[in-house]
């Protein structure tokens, strides 16, 4: 039975005179706040917090977490976000007191060892992706995105051109378009073949003097790998274009492949789904990005650079778009980035991509026979299913499928995305998960498919919160206990 606390707000715990702290009195002389703030800053009467005591405030929390699903309690086969496990102990070599107790203003000559490890994050990045200049401050990867763009129009500034478009195919990630917009760009769409790759003849037609970037997810959203990559480099090449690759799936390829062998020109890394950090929350976040030997002198400043035997953050770079967030970034990110790749090495890299591919094609032979997969017998990190044959012939929804997987304890898959993809459920297994469980999953979906499609409606059932209205629950949310 759950714990009733866990179900009851901060302020229907509240009893008056609780209190998580004890002040010492007051040391300085008191004056009223009206002669400290300006009057309209002052209330009537102080605001109605609730009042509890510290266990009270620690009980609700822990009770409230242990509600949620996580890579570290469920299966979590999130396409197209790589949930995989990633070790404990890059956690605890992040949080060594010579790494976690620095302070960004601290001199360089104390801050040695981590702008090593800096540097060489640099390094690894920059070979991993076959593109020299490489930037550790983006906080994120979709601000990753952002910055390349903003390296992209930098470049153009300084060669005096004005471009305007940024070409995306039609499966791209929802933040590429944003990315573009935020970055003054036109977004355009490009659409797809029937195999779900990028329609070469319509990106020729697209294709001309005002198009800045192509961004590419590659593999792309539907699992598969662009084969033509090189065809769709050169002919953006051609009109004057840079290719940005969206590095969300290097989870697939790294080690195997390179994209800027490829001919991309700028990519970003999402450390938590390639190599190791936290993911999910809203933070705390890295997106590196590399970008070509002619590109990098735009990259944010400081770059980490080495002079002897010493390190320095380089400031001085006149054609730098300058910071994109304070200090030097999230730090505490790069070094389990770090732990990671050294713990792996190249061969170890390549078993990761491999073994993902491999359980990703295991479990897409186990689930097409009776949800189909449109695009594609193989596929790389993830697939595309589809519940569109389900849905006509018993009712039953991808987002039926999805609540439903919650009662058997998994996490549900993507649904609904790429859009180019009906009812689409997109899987993801990653390389972290066992045969046993991907076959537990495979039988969970399968006996989900055979079910009473009214009680697949309703579902989930054990779950604290039903089926709300997704919109109206965004829009006007239910702040009560017990509804």
């Amino acid at each position: 039975m759950r714990n009733q606390q866990a179900t009851q707000l901060l302020f229907e715990l509240s009893r008056p005179g609780a209190a998580a702290a004890r002040l010492p009195a007051c040391d300085v002389p008191e004056r009223p706040l009206g002669e400290l703030l300006p009057a309209e800053a002052v209330g009537d009467s102080p605001p109605p917090l609730p009042e509890l005591s510290e266990p009270d405030v620690v009980r609700h929390y822990v009770n409230l977490s242990q509600w949620n699903m996580s890579v570290d309690t469920h299966f979590y086969p999130l396409g197209s976000c790589t949930m995989k496990y990633n070790p404990k102990r890059n956690e605890r070599l992040a949080s060594l007191p010579g790494l976690a107790d620095l302070h960004p203003y601290q001199p360089e000559a104390s801050i040695q060892g981590m702008l090593e490890v800096l540097y060489d994050c640099q390094a690894f990045l920059a070979e991993i992706a076959g593109l020299p200049g490489v930037s550790l401050q983006p906080a994120a990867g979709a601000q990753g995105e952002l910055t390349a763009l903003l390296v992209a129009a930098a470049y153009y500034r300084d060669r005096g051109e004005r471009r305007s478009v940024v070409l995306l195919p039609d499966s791209a990630h929802g933040t590429n378009p944003a990315s573009a917009a935020m970055a003054g760009f036109r977004a355009v769409s490009v659409g797809s073949t029937a195999e779900g790759l990028v329609n070469l003849d319509d990106l020729a037609a697209k294709l001309n003097d005002q198009v800045a970037v192509l961004m590419i997810t590659n593999p792309n959203t539907l699992g598969l790998f662009e084969r033509q990559i090189g065809d769709v480099t050169r002919m953006v090449h051609e009109v004057g274009g840079l290719v940005y690759l969206d590095g969300a799936n290097m989870n697939a390829i790294m080690g195997l492949t390179r994209p800027g062998d490829c001919g991309a020109d700028l990519m970003h890394f999402n450390p938590h789904k390639t190599f190791s950090g936290p993911h999910g929350g809203g933070g705390p976040g890295a997106g590196p990005i590399a970008v070509t030997k002619t590109l990098a002198p735009f990259l944010p400043s400081p770059i980490v650079v080495k002079d002897g035997e010493r390190f320095r953050l380089d400031e001085d770079r006149p054609k730098s778009i300058g910071r994109v967030r304070g200090f030097f970034g999230n730090t505490g990110v790069l070094v389990r980035m770090f732990c990671y790749i050294l713990t792996h090495g190249p061969d170890g890299l390549r078993r990761v991509s491999e073994d993902a591919v491999l359980n990703a094609n295991y479990l897409l032979s186990r689930v097409k026979p009776f949800l189909p997969v449109p695009h594609g017998d193989r596929c790389m990190h993830e697939f595309v299913a589809t519940a569109s044959e389900l849905k006509a012939q018993r009712g039953v929804a991808a987002m039926d499928v999805a609540k439903r997987l919650l009662d058997r304890g998994m996490h549900a898959p993507t649904v609904y995305f790429p859009l180019i993809v009906r009812e689409a459920l997109m899987i993801e297994p990653t390389e972290t998960e066992s045969k046993a469980t991907l076959d537990a999953f495979a039988e969970a979906l399968f006996r989900i498919t055979e079910e009473d499609p009214d009680l697949l409606h309703d579902a989930p059932h054990t779950t604290p919160v039903s089926r709300p209205n997704e919109v109206q629950a965004a829009r006007q949310p239910v702040l009560r206990a017990g509804c």
